[in-house]
């Protein structure tokens, strides 16, 4: 029986991914059938897009750009619309593999699951700039686990970046590509599978994350991710089972909570300068998602009662 095909899946934003497709190719032969890389570029500024354009003449690489930025579900969706085989392995563009083994160790897995996710890793050293000490902190102690934790809650802890997937099942289920804001459109996704009840196998196969964000880029996504819980846990109940949002329900039931986002909102300069030091702290972070969290919830509330 002849072996699967392989799509690798690369959106491309402001970075020149030749470095990691360059490593992709020559691992490819080891998937053990017909390969393909897929990189579709959102509009990124023309430099980078001058760049990546060298990738059409490579073999076995399919580049293309977008007119206009779609955002990081749709332009998931539309990678898996474009690729031509059986299997979908998706990396963010700021990944690096972390040997000459990442393929490989994919296409022994394969059989074991529909769904497979690799993980991530970060640089044992931390980053001499200080702006990046609070995402490369973030990665190391909250990010980088190994697949038996992974596994305990397979699908709360999927990633889309380093996932190996069937490609019917990827489009059957689809990325909600109305969360245009960054963050969680892999909570949904996990959770649409889960209640499809689609396996999910995580295995110790990560990813070098090599794009670390300064501070200040950081906690706004961050807050962004805060802001798309709270539209999918409005909207569809959604997230319930996060962590962030079990701890925030649960200071909503009490009298306290008016005082913790009074308290909060004071201090909140302080937080942030913290955090933006070359020594952040990742509880002052937790703090300022759980308050940005209640605050979200707080605006729905009010917004319900003047309907």
């Amino acid at each position: 029986m002849p072996a699967p095909g392989l799509s690798v899946l690369i959106p491309v934003y402001n970075r020149d991914v030749t470095p990691l497709v360059s490593t992709l190719l020559e691992q490819l032969p080891d998937w053990g059938g017909p390969a393909e890389i897929v990189c579709l570029d959102d509009a990124s500024t023309p430099d980078f897009q001058e760049l990546n354009r060298l990738l059409c003449v490579w073999p076995a690489v399919r580049y293309c750009e977008l007119p206009r930025n779609v955002g990081r579900s749709a332009i998931r969706n539309q990678l898996a619309a474009r690729a031509t085989h059986s299997w979908l392995l998706l990396l963010d563009n700021d990944s690096l593999l972390p040997d000459d083994q990442f393929v490989a160790r994919y296409a022994q897995a394969r059989t074991l699951a529909p769904v497979l996710i690799g993980g991530t890793t970060y640089d044992p050293a931390p980053p001499p700039e200080p702006e990046l000490r609070l995402r490369w902190h973030y990665g190391r102690q909250r990010e980088a686990r190994r697949a038996k934790e992974r596994q305990r809650e397979p699908h709360a802890q999927l990633t889309l970046n380093n996932m190996l997937i069937r490609a019917d099942v990827f489009r059957q289920f689809g990325l909600d590509e109305n969360l245009t804001r960054y963050g969680h459109e892999d909570t949904k996704f996990g959770w649409l599978l889960r209640e499809a009840q689609v396996a999910v196998r995580h295995i110790d196969n990560p990813v070098l994350h090599d794009g670390l964000e300064p501070a200040d880029v950081f906690l706004a996504k961050t807050h962004e991710a805060v802001r798309n819980l709270a539209l999918l846990y409005q909207r569809e109940k959604l997230g319930g089972d996060t962590r962030l949002m079990r701890l925030a329900l649960k200071v909503r039931q009490t009298r306290l909570c008016r005082f913790l986002q009074a308290t909060v909102r004071l201090v909140q300069p302080a937080l942030r300068r913290n955090l933006l030091s070359s020594a952040p702290n990742l509880r002052k972070l937790d703090l300022l998602k759980l308050y940005w969290l209640l605050q979200e919830l707080s605006q729905s509330a009010e917004r319900k009662k003047a309907r």
